[in-house]
């Protein structure tokens, strides 16, 4: 009789597990945000891809489909975009088309050495650089983050013109408020370099579990990566509406102003010329004021 019990314990929790992840459940919450947290949400099976030999990391570019009436979306990045380059999470389908160069388990100075290598086929008409979250771990300091963040920008900004950051979604393995630092220097090196730095921090609550897969760094299939895709194509569009900044005007040089022509009158006609005395004589003015000439 213990034993029909137990198996009925267990049957239950069983059945509970199920319902947990079937459609339309809400999605599980939790009260507590610290380091401890493992997501519940599902993820694909990793495919592994060739690796690099510039930094042995596994590395893969998908590229856009090609259309005269849409314009081309390179995303950059490390492990979330995985699932987007393998087609278990595709992107909106719209007025853009997106093509991916995804580098998992990368850091910022690896991402910058496979930029500064890669050749498309193609011309980009907006490029997104997506925060390296793996400079959680990878860097010693935050300053070192920074810095090697500061010098992906700069040779994604020498190799493409309209370039911008979509944040990192939050891990749930690492403290709230070193992540949040974290942002903040990625945010004042985007802001130096005038590029634009969306936020994503907020739309990934950290007490909705389901967001996250079962390690609760790579974000699930089901929840979070569609949340991901939307602010990817959000951001995107929004860049590319954004008008371009007016070419400055050549400087013209001013004309020079004519010279100054004193006008000359024309005489025409008699010329009188005064009498002139002869230098013997001399004038005599007398009381009544008449002229007398006397000559010597």
């Amino acid at each position: 009789m213990p034993r029909a019990k137990s198996a009925r314990r267990s049957q239950a929790a069983k059945d509970r597990m199920g319902d947990r992840h079937s459609v339309g459940i809400p999605r599980r919450q939790h009260g507590n945000t610290g380091s401890e947290l493992h997501g519940t949400g599902k993820r694909h099976t990793v495919v592994h891809w060739p690796i690099s030999p510039l930094t042995g990391k596994q590395r893969k570019l998908v590229n856009p489909n090609t259309s005269p009436d849409k314009k081309l979306v390179l995303v950059v990045g490390a492990t979330h975009l995985r699932a987007i380059a393998d087609g278990f999470v595709p992107m909106p389908e719209g007025e853009l088309s997106f093509g991916v160069l995804s580098m998992p388990g990368a850091c910022a100075s690896q991402i910058r050495t496979e930029v500064e290598h890669v050749t498309l086929p193609w011309t980009p008409d907006a490029v997104c650089v997506c925060a390296p979250s793996n400079n959680l771990t990878a860097s010693k300091t935050i300053d070192e983050a920074g810095a090697d963040f500061g010098k992906l920008l700069d040779t994604a900004c020498y190799r493409w013109p309209n370039v911008f950051v979509l944040d990192f979604p939050p891990r749930l393995n690492v403290e709230k408020a070193y992540q949040d630092s974290m942002r903040q220097e990625f945010h004042r090196v985007a802001a130096r370099r005038g590029v634009k730095y969306f936020a994503a921090a907020e739309h990934f609550p950290l007490d909705d579990l389901d967001l996250w897969s079962r390690d609760g760094i790579h974000l699930s299939d089901t929840y979070g990566m569609p949340i991901l895709v939307q602010l990817l194509f959000q951001h995107a569009t929004n860049q590319l509406k954004t008008p371009p900044a007016p070419e400055p005007k050549p400087q013209v040089a001013p004309k020079p102003s004519p010279p100054r022509v004193k006008p000359r009158i024309a005489v025409t006609g008699e010329v009188i010329v005064p009498f002139r005395r002869d230098p013997s004589e001399w004038t005599l003015v007398g009381q009544d004021r008449k002229v007398m000439a006397c000559t010597l």
